[in-house]
């Protein structure tokens, strides 16, 4: 297992909170300019909403495998 595939264990064993702390500072340091607030807004607005959808069941997520290996048949990179 890579150091990469590692850290992406750990990070998937801590609580959802802290995820998104690592992931928000990841971010801030992937894009330090960031976006403007209006932006940053939307984007919280929608996560939070499919969050929701998610954990009340409205919404089934579908498995990334899956997602990807769609996404390479649509981009024709089987």
């Amino acid at each position: 297992m890579s150091t990469v595939e590692q850290i992406e264990a750990e990070i998937r064993q801590l609580p959802r909170k802290q995820r998104q702390q690592v992931a928000e500072r990841l971010n801030a340091q992937l894009w330090p300019s960031g976006f403007g607030p209006e932006v940053e807004q939307v984007w919280a607005d929608t996560v939070k909403g499919r969050l929701d959808d998610l954990d009340s069941g409205r919404v089934q997520g579908v498995p990334a495998a899956q997602v990807f290996a769609r996404a390479r048949r649509v981009l024709g990179r089987r």
